[in-house]
């Protein structure tokens, strides 16, 4: 909703208030202000023109030279463009030495040869968007009324001397969709008077109902619908402060009927609707849900097809409006229209919102029927609009309105206790400070002992229940006044679980390890559903998905962080390392999936680059291994955890590795196979995937401390020869279990398959670490041990020492 500052000072007074101040206000108070506009922003110097003459450019032929007074001791010259510029106009026009929009500044200059002092404006070249400005001059410049006077100032004439506030309001604040809603709220916030419109309406002799007959099949879709006629109106513009509010509001004027109709949406928040009298074809208004396939053309020409859940008006046989939403083309007020049919309706929002979702027409209309109007003010906006057309239309209103009232409605009755809403609130409020909260609010309150009944009016459609009392209060108390006060007790909320703390420290770990975390969908496509599934259970389909794409709960996180690789190499980033923790959707067979937390990383490109030292390393297997090793360390289950090598779809097939706990699979870490890689053009990608919540669960043992060795070690090599697809991690874990207690360490260090190897060997070399805490060993000792660790490899995986 826009608000004009201006206009809304026709209701309530601001003074002392200036609209910056007053949206802080609003936004304190729990409607948001988007922001604020200042429509002359970076314009300086336009006054308004007389044009006392006006010829072709000699030297141009889409150029006039025009002879303007502009409220000086001379007329000026100046050259303009427009097609529409013409003697006797009143027209904006930026002086010499003026600023127009985007610090645009007009100088002296000469155009063919001809002198041009200043410029003649368009309202687009003023800062208006193009939507908003009359058709009638949306390819020109703007004609003002010859009211005005030549020197005055054009921005003021235009009303472009305010500021907008934008308001975003929620779907329960429809009583703010209009100007007195705003100023209800302002004046409840201010603690001042709200000014309501007057009404001057006088009425002819002749009956209305002479005219037309109104009948409504559909009640409860439509419980009020009220006409009066309006006779003898000439169409033209409206005024120019009518339009430049319309305008400020975002709305493009048409004619006076019509930007009055739109007037009295905005101040009331009742939309009205203007039909052609004359063009309707019967004397009877008949409200029905369509018929099967009937038709309508619009007003934006337009042929619509309507089903029964649609609402239409129609003249007794055929629809002339689809009500609430868009009048028909053949209806329409036009520049021969002399009398005007107005409809004020009260409209349920169902049908309407049907009709507004199935033929995409959003309008402001449908949109505050959608939401609600205050069934008050429906008579009370027909008025207003009818008095009006008399006043800027000519029109002589008919006596009476022609209506159908079946509507009741109620205000709502809510009470509340002041014990209940201090021990909400958490404050001391007296009975007085809540009525006059009350009575700023237009309530009307009454008080029995320590309750508070509170009549709601019908424009506040959102209070029903006591929270909704007690919202109030707090808003309109303040909520930076509301006492701040610390929780009291032996145990205070808000500690985390150890699962938690788990959860955050592998997250900071692995931001720290240079991992950035991503949050992805957890829908999928069936396609991808099941690639990278720890756990291969039957997919789960969604009832409604919003597209094919995310149509199944997701089975695994890596199809979406490579999809996360991929969106980032195309805009150039393609070398990244991402992470998530998120849950997987596995059917068990109940009526709901069983979700399961999993933990998943990818990682491409370079991981080390250091140009000035000429040292890049891509990412490998290692680097990612590394970085989960040291995941696993810190939760001090790295003893606990293997790596054997595995073959998976969508892997690389030599570069795979199951992750065991326990001796149990909890996840994999390995390549994407290339022709994934290529299918998603990507570089050497390397992704891990586990269940995280298998990981953090998994007990650990007490923190157990060993004194720092007195005694030295001893170091032997050996290199092996063994088969190639022996993986050397059995080897290690022979190592290890044949050298007992004294042996300490067992690692890699070299790899060769190269010459002089035998067809299917390869030459795996280790570094052995003993070590006695208790003594110095000896050499005989070593020996010993390190002949049963060879004796051990040669028997179980038939290793021998090189030679």
């Amino acid at each position: 909703m826009y608000v004009s500052y201006k206009w809304l000072q026709d209701y309530v007074d601001l003074s002392g208030v200036t609209a910056e101040e007053l949206a802080e206000k609003i936004t304190k108070s729990g409607i948001e202000v988007e922001g604020v506009e200042t429509l002359n922003e970076g314009i300086k110097g336009v006054v308004i023109g007389h044009v006392l003459e006006r010829e072709q450019h000699p030297n141009a032929d889409k150029l006039s030279k025009c002879l303007v007074d502009i409220g000086e001791e001379a007329p000026v010259q100046i050259i303009c463009g427009a097609p529409n510029v013409a003697k006797g106009q009143k027209v904006a026009v930026a002086k010499t030495g003026a600023v127009l929009p985007g610090n645009f500044k007009i100088k002296r200059a000469k155009l063919r040869g001809e002198e041009s002092n200043g410029m003649i404006c368009s309202l687009q070249e003023l800062g208006m968007e193009g939507k908003i400005v009359p058709k009638e001059y949306a390819e020109g410049i703007f004609v003002f009324p010859n009211s005005v006077t030549p020197g005055e100032d054009a921005i003021e004439a235009l009303n472009r001397d305010d500021k907008v506030l934008e308001l975003g309001l929620t779907p329960n604040r429809a009583d703010c969709l209009n100007m007195l809603g705003v100023a209800y709220e302002v004046g409840a916030i201010l603690g001042r008077e709200v000014k309501f419109p007057e009404i001057n309406l006088t009425e002819s002799s002749e009956k209305a109902s002479n005219y037309i007959k109104v009948s409504v099949e559909a009640n409860e879709d439509n419980p009020l619908y009220a006409a009066k006629v309006i006779r003898n109106v000439k169409i033209g513009p409206s005024p120019l402060w009518m339009q430049t509010r319309l305008m400020a509001a975002g709305i493009r004027p048409h004619n006076n009927v019509v930007d009055i109709t739109n007037y009295i949406l905005l101040e009331y928040g009742q939309p009205l609707h203007a039909f052609d009298y004359e063009k309707l074809g019967s004397k009877e208004i008949l409200v029905r849900r369509a018929k099967e396939g009937e038709t309508i053309v619009t007003l934006d020409d337009a042929k619509r097809t309507l089903t029964p859940d649609h609402l239409v008006i129609t003249n007794g046989t055929e629809p002339v409006a689809i009500a609430g939403v868009m009048g028909g083309a053949n209806s329409e007020v036009d520049a021969d229209t002399t009398i005007v049919l107005l409809e004020a309706a009260y409209f349920a929002g169902s049908p309407i919102r049907k009709a507004s979702k199935d033929h995409g027409l959003r309008s402001e209309a449908s949109t505050r029927f959608e939401k609600g109007v205050d069934p008050n003010r429906v008579r009370e906006a027909g008025e207003r609009a009818a008095a009006l057309m008399a006043e800027y239309a000519g029109g002589e209103v008919l006596d009476g309105t022609v209506e159908v009232d079946t509507l009741q409605v109620e205000p709502a009755v809510v009470s509340i206790t002041m014990d209940k809403l201090n021990t909400f609130l958490g404050m001391k409020l007296t009975v007085e400070e809540v009525t006059d909260i009350f009575a700023r609010l237009k309530f009307e309150a009454a008080v029995d002992d320590e309750t508070v009944t509170v009549t709601v009016p019908t424009r506040r459609g959102d209070i029903t229940i006591e929270e909704d009392l007690i919202e109030e209060i707090a808003r309109l108390y303040g909520y930076d006044n509301i006492p701040k006060t610390l929780p009291a007790g032996e145990q205070l909320a808000g500690k985390l679980t150890p699962y938690q703390a788990k959860r955050r420290f592998v997250r900071r770990f692995l931001e720290g390890a240079g991992l950035y975390q991503a949050v992805t969908y957890s829908l999928t496509s069936a396609e991808k559903v099941t690639q990278y599934a720890l756990e291969k259970t039957e997919p789960i389909q969604l009832a409604m998905p919003m597209s094919e794409e995310r149509s199944q709960l997701r089975l695994s996180i890596i199809p979406h962080l490579l999809e996360v690789l991929k969106y980032n190499g195309a805009r150039q980033a393609d070398s990244l390392a991402v992470y998530e923790t998120g849950s997987v959707f596995l059917a068990k067979g109940g009526e709901l999936p069983a979700e399961e937390e999993h933990l998943a990383a990818a990682m491409t490109g370079l991981w080390v680059s250091n140009p000035w030292q000429g040292e890049k390393k891509p990412v490998d297997f290692y680097v990612l291994k590394g970085i989960l090793e040291g995941l696993t360390e810190k939760l001090e289950l790295s003893n606990r955890i293997e790596y054997i090598q595995a073959q998976m779809d969508g892997m690389h097939p030599g570069r795979t590795a199951d992750i065991l706990l326990d001796g149990k699979r909890i996840g994999f870490i390995g390549q994407v196979h290339p022709s994934m890689q290529k299918q998603l053009d990507l570089k050497d990608t390397y992704v891990f995937e586990l269940k995280l919540n298998e990981l953090l669960e998994a007990g650990t043992e007490p923190l157990h401390y060993e004194p720092i060795p007195r005694f030295p070690s001893i170091t032997r090599d050996i290199a092996l020869v063994a088969d190639k697809d022996i993986p050397a991690g059995t080897l290690r874990s022979i190592i290890l279990e044949a050298g007992g207690q004294l042996l300490k360490e067992a690692s890699v260090f070299d790899l060769y398959e190269g010459a002089n190897m035998e067809e299917g060997k390869k030459s795996i070399a280790f570094s052995l670490k003993y070590m006695d805490p208790e003594r110095t060993l000896t050499d005989e000792e070593v020996t010993k041990v390190h002949e049963k660790v060879l004796a051990a490899l040669k028997e179980k995986a038939g290793a021998v020492l090189r030679a």
